[in-house]
This record gives structure tokens, sequence and C-alpha cells, in this order.
């Protein structure tokens, strides 16, 4: 599995497209919050604040960018939230490191446009608990955008749905986010 080239924007354009708190209270359910999650590609800390100010576990926040790491450190400490790990990982390549089903849930956030996104749901799953939550935001493919990765690669919903059946997930739900991240589809699926 290889990263294409997502169109990343600067942090404050990249905050304006979302209301993330509320996209966050509909993205991670109430029966998942007692336990640990993993956010694979935390980029800005976007949603690791919120969602680990939501739970009652540990949030690993995992980033192949030194720098993406770096800000997450910062904000978490100036936040005092001590229940958010962060962690350099090629998680792409080499998995998330955590054992099996030993998390809540798990949050996929603008990554299926990867190559291979089934090999990286079957890592979310294989480390989520049964009744474990999969949460997934993306790119919306049917308006424009004033960013994101290019149209051609950017699945659709019923795309994204059938490679998170394919890994292994059950009871796939779409959930409605268009007042509060316009530009995105958000997903819901259980372990």
């Amino acid at each position: 599995m290889k990263a294409r080239e997502s169109g990343m924007p600067e942090e404050d354009s990249w905050a304006s497209f979302f209301e993330v708190d509320k996209a966050i209270a509909r993205l991670l359910p109430k029966d998942t919050l007692n336990g640990d999650w993993v956010e694979f590609g935390c980029g800005y800390g976007t949603f690791t604040l919120p969602a680990s100010q939501r739970i009652a576990g540990t949030l690993k926040a995992l980033d192949i960018e030194p720098e993406m790491i770096h800000a997450i450190e910062q904000l978490s400490a100036k936040h005092c939230l001590n229940n958010i790990e962060v962690e350099q990982r090629d998680f792409v390549q080499f998995g998330t490191g955590l054992g099996d089903q030993t998390q809540s849930g798990a949050m996929i956030y603008n990554l299926l446009h990867l190559d291979g996104p089934v090999d990286l749901l079957k890592e979310a799953y294989r480390t989520l608990k049964v009744g474990g939550c999969l949460s997934v935001i993306h790119w919306r493919g049917d308006i424009p955008t004033p960013r994101g990765p290019a149209l051609e690669i950017r699945p659709s919903p019923e795309q994204c749905c059938e490679w998170i059946e394919a890994a292994g997930f059950k009871h796939i739900q779409a959930i409605d986010l268009a007042d509060c991240c316009p530009y995105h589809f958000g997903l819901l699926a259980w372990r």
C-alpha cells in the first residue's frame, strides 16, 4: 500500500471545513466511549482533541508526518489532555502496532483514497473488540470541494461500504454530516 497525494490544505483552511464537535458527536457512538480508540492519520488534530475529550479511555493518534505528531503533542499538553498517545508511524506499511481486539473504536478520516484501502480497513478491524466501532469520514466526489484529493481517486460512499464489508465489518450505517461537514460523508460500522 502507498499513500497518494491528498491535497491537504493549511491548518486554518482545513479547520474551516468542519464543525468538529457536531461531527464527533455523531461519529463516536455513546456505547463505545468507555474504551480506547485509535486514530489513523491524526493530521493537525482537528478530530483528535475533541474525540479525546469524549472518550474515557486512551486515544492512540498515529501519523507518518513528524510535524503532525509534534503539533498534537503540543496541543494535548496545552489543553491538559492526558489520554492522547501520539506515535509517528507508517501504519499503511507496518500496521498500528496495537494488539488484536484491544480498541473500542477506530477513526479513519480522509484516508480511503489510499492504494489498498481494504488492507487499512482490515487493520482497523483486527484492532477492534467485538462490538467495536469504525468511524469513517471522506471527501465527497459528487460536488465541487475547495480542496481534497483528486476526484478520480475519491471513493463514493457505496465503494467505501463495499470495502468496509470486505474487511469484515457489519451493520454499516451512513451518517448525515451535511450541516457540519458539507464536503464530506460519514459512515459507521461495527465488528
